[in-house]
């Protein structure tokens, strides 16, 4: 497969998972990904915003986020985003605890 065809599947499959955590699973909160998969929708925002810097592009956190959530975070946050509770804090320490 040449480069430029991977690539373009790569985009696209980012894409895919972008939109997926957007439209479809809104209600998969932040925390619970932390805890299962190590990352969130703020990670690939970073990880967005780091890829842009690194091809000479000025992306600012908040452009990246919205990127990401469709929306400005804070909106998302507003409508989405519930309190972590304290069983998923434990998870999360004992998942960054077992990873670090």
């Amino acid at each position: 497969m040449d480069p430029q065809t991977v690539t373009e599947l790569e985009a696209a499959a980012f894409r895919r998972l972008r939109d997926h955590l957007m439209r479809e699973r809104s209600d998969v909160q932040n925390i619970d990904l932390m805890i299962l998969a190590g990352f969130c929708r703020n990670c690939l925002a970073d990880w967005y915003r780091e890829a842009a810097v690194e091809r000479g592009i000025e992306l600012g956190k908040d452009d990246a986020r919205e990127a990401v959530y469709g929306m400005p975070f804070g909106e998302w946050k507003a409508k989405y985003q519930k309190d972590a509770t304290p069983e998923q804090l434990a998870a999360f320490e004992a998942a960054r605890n077992a990873h670090a």
